[in-house]
């Protein structure tokens, strides 16, 4: 990918379009990269470009890499967007894997502004109560168990 041309596309029709319209726009660059001295390269490029958002592929980048890059963006007044790219081969499976909750939880920990969480209706379309249970887990500083929305016990 030639993220460098991509991003600077971006940040000029952003900025082009807000100035058309005078309200705030944005888009998400993508900062994830195959190395963590990439995808800090990229960072760094998008907050010279002045744009308020990055996005990040959590499982794909690792959260070793969020975390990093959680840190960064809170240290530079970025916002970090976390996508979940990949996370279907691991919570989808009726057999094995874990509960988007466990993933929701762990990135939560790792930081990010906010996630690419599903949604009610659409492309991400899952089940109401358990699309609005990821939400709260990942917003609320306290939450009581309801198996209903796939929160199994009361937890901070």
């Amino acid at each position: 990918m030639r993220w460098r041309d991509h991003f600077l596309f971006c940040a000029k029709a952003i900025y082009k379009a807000q100035a058309e319209t005078g309200e705030i726009k944005g888009h998400y660059l993508n900062a994830t990269a195959g190395t963590c001295e990439e995808m800090m390269k990229r960072v760094a490029c998008a907050r010279e470009l002045g744009v308020p958002i990055v996005m990040h592929d959590y499982l794909t980048g690792g959260f070793t890499a969020n975390t990093t890059l959680a840190h960064y963006c809170r240290d530079n007044g970025l916002l970090l967007h976390i996508h979940r790219t990949m996370h279907a081969v691991i919570d989808r499976q009726k057999n094995h894997g874990m509960h988007f909750c466990v993933l929701a939880k762990a990135l939560r920990m790792s930081g990010g502004d906010h996630i690419h969480a599903g949604t009610i209706v659409g492309k991400l379309e899952g089940e109401r109560k358990i699309t609005l249970g990821f939400v709260d887990l990942l917003r609320d500083d306290f939450i009581e168990k309801d198996s209903s929305r796939s929160i199994y016990f009361t937890q901070d």
